[in-house]
């Protein structure tokens, strides 16, 4: 009998319902996934027309290699709700390397560092000792830090705009957030699970409403795109490879928070030892896939770890059928013209909520186990350094460029690389006898006295 229950990873409710529970996640991470590919273009001054077709790429990278996680492909893939798409934690070093080499090195680069995490997720199983709940749960909290300032950007209008903070954008966003908060409480059915699509199209016809919406560029927009792989070619440089393999072990690290917010939010436990090596080398072969269409390197998306924390949905089906959607916007431009009109308040109104759900299944993690003196301090320690980090990266402009693009950014690497090393060097706590007394010792013990031949008799009153 077929499972429709939304709920289970191999549920699968009708089309009619998966299709607007998966557009939530597509609507969570479009203009995400393609943002870092239009700033590295940008920079490196790569000619329009060859600009459009790597955007049009992107998405379909992205959906293909969503496909491979949820479902796998050999020993590839976690066979959990991941969504896919590019990273910003990337756009630093391929700037970098960009401008040195060329999108050549970039590419180059991208494809050495995804077969390198593909053999990382090989052998996590053995090294997954030092990953105890302490540990992903600082990861997983520190994904929610980091993103928390990004809501509230695209709340406020996203980077850059001109109308920062104005009024309109500030009533799309609240108004937003609002009706998530009211159909996720009050709905019913379809109503509450797909509270974030809901309340985006509501938002969306607000934003129309008001004027914020641009619609010219469907018109000019093509009627079909095919993604072409190796647009451009690779070039491989040992400088570039070193710093790309770096951010790669901050990618695995990510994914293994990600993955373990989804297996926390969405069905309260752990991650399983397939599941994590699966993850982890479906994250690199989507990178190799990902250099070999010209883009740059795709991972796990936190934006759709707090859909899945918030909604409970867990069925792998409608992850999918939302990645179908994202891979329409690539074939069918004039789709994807529609979708990255969608005004940055508007998104940013339920991205506050979701981000927010990330730090809390990082807190449902810490505290699966007690919280004394030794998680206590890889907790104070890791979160004080790396979110301070994070939060002031003038703190470290005075040291080498690898360091700081290690050390600066989100701080999701140092906090994870502190509370890894505090977890291995500091002792276990020792099990502790209670001091409290027993209760018995408080209560009220019987006066007792003798009568006159000496037999003893309770003093109380009968």
């Amino acid at each position: 009998m077929r499972n429709y229950s939304p709920y289970e990873l191999d549920g699968k409710p009708r089309l009619l319902d998966a299709i607007p529970l998966g557009l939530q996640h597509v609507l969570a991470m479009f203009v995400s996934n393609i943002t870092p590919v239009i700033i590295v273009l940008g920079v490196l001054n790569v000619p329009l027309e060859t600009k459009t077709s790597l955007i049009q790429a992107c998405m379909f990278v992205a959906g293909i290699n969503t496909l491979i996680q949820n479902y796998t492909l050999g020993p590839f893939g976690s066979k959990l709700p991941v969504v896919m798409g590019s990273n910003f934690a990337f756009v630093p070093v391929c700037i970098s390397v960009g401008l040195k080499y060329g999108l050549e090195g970039v590419l180059g680069a991208v494809l050495v560092g995804g077969l390198f995490e593909i053999v990382v997720g090989i052998f996590i199983k053995r090294i997954r000792k030092y990953f105890p709940p302490i540990v992903t749960g600082v990861v997983v909290l520190s994904i929610g830090l980091s993103l928390i300032p990004i809501g509230i950007n695209s709340f406020a209008g996203g980077f850059g705009a001109s109308d920062f903070g104005s009024y309109s954008n500030l009533f799309i966003g609240a108004l937003v957030l609002i009706l998530v908060i009211v159909f996720k409480q009050f709905g019913k059915g379809m109503w509450s699970t797909a509270s974030i699509f809901v309340a985006t199209v509501v938002g969306y016809g607000a934003a129309l409403f008001l004027g914020k919406v641009d619609l010219s560029g469907v018109a000019q927009a093509g009627l079909v795109n095919i993604p072409k792989p190796f647009v451009y070619g690779m070039s491989f440089h040992i400088d570039a490879i070193l710093a790309m393999v770096v951010m790669f072990i901050v990618s695995a690290v990510e994914t293994m928070g990600d993955m373990s917010g989804i297996t926390m939010g969405g069905a309260d436990r752990e991650l399983t030892d397939r599941e994590l090596s699966g993850g982890i080398m479906g994250d690199g072969l989507g990178c190799v896939i990902a250099s070999c269409f010209s883009v740059l390197p795709t991972t796990s998306f936190s934006q759709n770890v707090g859909i899945i924390a918030m909604t409970k949905i867990m069925s792998r089906f409608v992850v999918v059928v939302g990645s179908l959607i994202l891979m329409c916007g690539a074939f069918f431009p004039k789709l994807g013209v529609i979708l990255v009109a969608i005004p940055q308040s508007v998104i940013g109104g339920s991205l506050v909520m979701i981000f927010a759900m990330i730090f809390i299944s990082g807190v449902e993690l810490i505290t699966k186990e007690p919280l004394g003196n030794k998680n206590s301090t890889i907790l104070a320690a890791s979160l004080g350094v790396g979110f301070g980090l994070g939060a002031v990266p003038e703190a470290i402009q005075f040291l080498p460029e690898g360091i700081k693009l290690l050390f600066g950014g989100s701080g999701i690497a140092v906090s994870a690389g502190i509370a890894v090393i505090l977890n291995i060097v500091l002792p276990d706590d020792k099990p502790q006898t209670s001091k409290v007394r027993d209760a018995k010792e408080f209560e009220p013990k019987e006066k007792k006295s003798k009568n006159l031949q000496g037999v003893v008799v309770n003093s109380q009153v009968k």
